[in-house]
């Protein structure tokens, strides 16, 4: 559905904190599925942690942001600019269920709760198989630069 060429032209994050490796569904306005490949050459993993390598639960709830970012800008029928951020604003009822590793593959799914005047609230949700990693609400807002 989208490509790491297709994200790379929508996201402005890089390397190393781009989470997001390729959109597997897109329903416009509704929900996204996207996919994390989670790799033994991730940065992170130096010192988080050297003995049993273990991706940090933020980095887990930044790669459902960046999907989340994703649906909200193809729900605009927008892309990003140098003119306009898209921030973070507030995760609610975050869970974390199981650890994630390297050679796991996070399913970032996303639903579209609400929007409105740039303010997107979603339901999301991050599993490794059937295995439920990561859950949380989240709210972002789109702002222009001054």
């Amino acid at each position: 559905m989208m490509d790491i060429h297709k994200i790379l032209k929508q996201l402005p994050h890089r390397f190393p904190f781009l989470l997001v490796d390729r959109v597997t569904a897109l329903e416009k306005g509704k929900r996204i599925t996207a996919l994390k490949n989670v790799t033994i050459n991730e940065p992170f993993f130096v010192g988080h942690f050297p003995h049993r390598p273990v991706m940090p639960g933020v980095l887990m709830l930044e790669a459902l942001a960046q999907a989340a970012a994703l649906l909200a800008f193809d729900a605009l029928d927008a892309t990003p600019n140098d003119q306009m951020v898209y921030y973070f604003a507030g995760i609610e009822g975050a869970r974390f269920k199981r650890p994630v590793e390297p050679g796991d593959q996070l399913v970032l799914q996303v639903e579209l709760l609400r929007m409105k005047a740039g303010i997107f609230k979603f339901k999301a949700a991050a599993l490794v198989g059937e295995d439920l990693a990561v859950e949380a609400e989240l709210t972002c807002a789109m702002r222009a630069i001054a």
